[in-house]
């Protein structure tokens, strides 16, 4: 078996949730729902393998947080989760909310001048 196999042979569906479940329940079902969505689950072991690797270098928490807007924004990829992780947009995560006040400018006619 090449090396490049050799390398993902301890791995199983069992240890990647395992693993990803004591990271965080966000990178748990980041990394379920990556195994789901492949033809094959085998398939979707690197981007798995790579982003419980993420944890080495930003933490358990930001890459739960991370896992979370991924989930947020519908993207299952380890570029996605590391692009958020580069850029701090892990902080961002429920943090937009809608401004509840209407606006009021004249040129805004609204509901009532459609009726």
């Amino acid at each position: 078996m090449p090396s490049s196999h050799r390398r993902y042979g301890d791995w199983t569906i069992a240890r990647i949730h395992q693993e990803a479940t004591r990271l965080g329940p966000s990178v748990a079902t980041l990394c379920t729902l990556i195994l789901e969505r492949r033809p094959h689950p085998e398939q979707g072991f690197r981007a798995c393998i790579g982003i419980l690797r993420l944890a080495r270098s930003v933490g358990a928490d930001r890459l739960d947080a991370a896992a979370e807007r991924a989930l947020t924004i519908g993207t299952l990829t380890y570029s996605s989760v590391k692009s958020i992780l580069d850029h701090r947009l892990e902080r961002a995560a429920g943090t937009a909310s809608p401004d509840p006040t209407p606006i009021r400018h004249p040129n805004i006619r609204g509901g009532g001048y459609f009726h």
